[in-house]
Formats: structure tokens, sequence, C-alpha cells
């Protein structure tokens, strides 16, 4: 038990001073970059300030996780502490038990945040900046549903309401009518519309047919569980989705005939490639020397340092890739968190594998 609490607030001690120091500077680079258009109310700027520092907890806590563990095994290694709990009979997976704990921890905590507004955290901030308001209204939305055409002219998702309505209704391939509001606002899993007019053309034409019928309606709810922040997020082309948004926009829109790249993108990026840091922790503990004596401990954290920095890169490019559609995000995203998820695995499986057969040896001698 001591041991666990030895090196796991050794690692979560350099944790905090990485994360502090990034997004620290982040925030710092950011304010010295966008500090004149920033709002005039101290309070937004507060806000704006705070918004931005979540943000670059957002960007930042993997690597973060991964920088931690390299100046935790430097000082280790540095201090011969490594070398003494291998001479006392600790393997290498036991040594390492403590750190893969607290990261799988803080690692499922970062992954469920993105099920809250944590995850816009930077639209708020640059809106903040912009408009002095958390969400601006949207305008012109222009998609299909349930083969219907339907445009707004300006939504809001944080009052749920619209704006200059109109439904274009087609049955069988031809068109049947359209319905045109002034407002319309989401509740009960619909949007309510009080007062709408309904035009509908002839069903021939001809010169002695009826002409275009127009008649009044009240109480019209249309769009079912069409929420507001996902018609927001995705016909504005966003990629900032919580994960719950995202599970509803695929539920929602996978019978729709539209292209859901960026939603998967987006889901698989908040739930796949924060692990990275956990697969990264495995690899380069496997190069790691057992003293300070015989090794260049600057050489290898010069090493570790590049290589982290060079897998983040190649998977933040990728990620962005895949957003634009360049790639899928299967090749994008799964693809190369897959690789490194089969390195670190069979890593990690020898190091098990040793730790048993030398609790075996030890068993019988």
């Amino acid at each position: 038990m001591l041991f666990f609490k030895t090196v796991s607030f050794l690692y979560l001690r350099y944790c905090l001073i990485i994360v502090i120091a990034l997004t620290g500077f982040m925030l710092g680079f950011d304010m010295l970059n966008n500090g004149e258009s920033l709002p005039a109310s101290a309070n937004l700027m507060i806000i704006y300030g705070v918004y931005k520092w979540l943000y670059a907890l957002d960007m930042m806590l993997p690597i973060s996780l991964v920088f931690a563990f390299i100046a935790t095994i430097i000082e280790l290694i540095r201090s011969n502490a490594l070398t003494s709990f291998y001479a006392l009979g600790y393997s290498r997976m036991k040594v390492l038990s403590p750190i893969l704990f607290v990261v799988v921890t803080l690692l499922s905590a970062y992954i469920a945040a993105h099920t809250t507004s944590f995850a816009r955290a930077n639209e708020y901030a640059d809106n903040l900046r912009t408009s002095s308001q958390f969400l601006t209204p949207t305008n012109n939305l222009f998609f299909t549903h349930e083969g219907n055409y339907i445009f707004f002219g300006t939504l809001n998702p944080l009052s749920q309401e619209a704006h200059t309505i109109r439904v274009f209704s087609f049955e069988k391939g031809k068109f049947k009518e359209v319905l045109s509001a002034q407002d319309a606002y989401y509740k009960d899993h619909y949007w309510n519309i009080k007062s709408a007019h309904i035009i509908r053309p002839p069903e021939t034409l001809n010169l002695k047919g009826e002409g275009i019928t127009i008649r009044d309606e009240q109480n019209i709810r249309v769009l079912h569980d069409f929420r507001p922040k996902i018609l927001d997020q995705i016909y504005e082309g966003k990629v900032n989705y919580t994960i719950t948004d995202a599970l509803d926009a695929m539920t929602l829109l996978k019978s729709q005939n539209i292209d859901l790249s960026k939603v998967k993108s987006s889901l698989y990026r908040n739930f796949l490639t924060p692990w990275f840091a956990l697969m990264m922790i495995i690899l380069i503990y496997t190069y790691a020397p057992m003293g300070s004596r015989f090794s260049n401990l600057s050489l290898y954290s010069f090493a570790s340092i590049l290589v982290t920095l060079v897998v983040w890169g190649l998977l933040f490019m990728s990620g962005e890739l895949a957003n634009n559609k360049t790639l899928s995000p299967e090749v994008g995203i799964i693809a190369p968190i897959g690789l490194l998820a089969l390195l670190s695995a069979l890593h990690l499986s020898s190091f098990w594998i040793k730790s048993r057969i030398n609790s075996v040896k030890k068993g019988v001698a």
C-alpha cells in the first residue's frame, strides 16, 4: 500500500504541475492574441478565460499524462528508486500498475466530462468574444427530414426557438404542400407551431381544375426529436459535439441519408483518441533503463518526448483529416489507435508473462 501511494502521488504531482503549465501557456497566449477583441465587461472576460482554460485542458490533458509519466520515471531512475523496487522483487508490471490505475481513472473522468458542455467550451468562448453571448443564433438553415425539406430563417439553440419556418412536404416524389409560419419552439420532443399557413397546389394542372388552396391551422407539431443543438451543430458543420449529442444525432439521422462522418469522427475522438496516453506510457516504459549509472537519461527523456509529440501530432492530423472527410473516421481515427493498442497490448502481456515466470521461480526456490 505504501508503494502504491508513493508512486501514484509522485505521478499525480507531476501531472498537476504539467497540466497547469501547459494550460496556463495556452490561456496566456490566447489572451495576448485576442485581448483587444474581448468583451469590455470584467465578468465576461473572466468567464471567457474559464472557458478557454477548459478548452486548453481538453486539448492538453492526454499528452500531459504522458509527459508526467516521463518526468516520474526519470525521477525514479535518477534517485535509484526504480532499481530498489526491482531489487525488492517488484516486477515491471507491479511498478507500472499504480500509474496505470491513475491514468485510467483520469481518462475515464475526462471522457465522462465530454457528455457535458465541457466539450463545447471553445465554442462558448469564441461566441463570448464575438457577440458577448454563449450561443449565437444560426441563420438560414436548410435541411431534409423524413423526405421533407425544411428552412429555418433563424435558430436560437439557447432559447430553443426558431423564426421564419418553411416546411416543404412531398408524397411519393411529388410536391404535396408547404407550411409557412413565423415562429416555432421546441418542447416535448417536437417543434411546436402555434399558427401556420398551409399552401397546397392543385393535384392536376389544367384550365378547369382547382387552383392553389390556402388554409390556416393551429398548434402543429413537426420534426420529432430534432433537438435544437443537433440542428445547430450538424447543419452548421460544427465538430464539437458532446457524446450525448453525437449519439442522439446518429440515432436520429441514420435513416435520413445524411453523411454522418463528422459525427462519427467526433464520437471516436472523444471515446478512443484520449487512450493514446495510456498506450504511449506502456511503450515508453518498455524501453526505460533500470538505473542511471550505465544509461543516458537525457537521450532517453528527449527521445520519449519527441516520439510522444510525433505520435500526438500524427493522431491530431489524421483526426482533422477525418473531420474534413478526407479520410473516413475508421481509417483516420480507429486504425491508428488500433495499431497503438496492439503494440501496447503486446508489451503489457510480456510484462505480465515475465512477472508470472518470476513468481513461479520464487515459489520453486
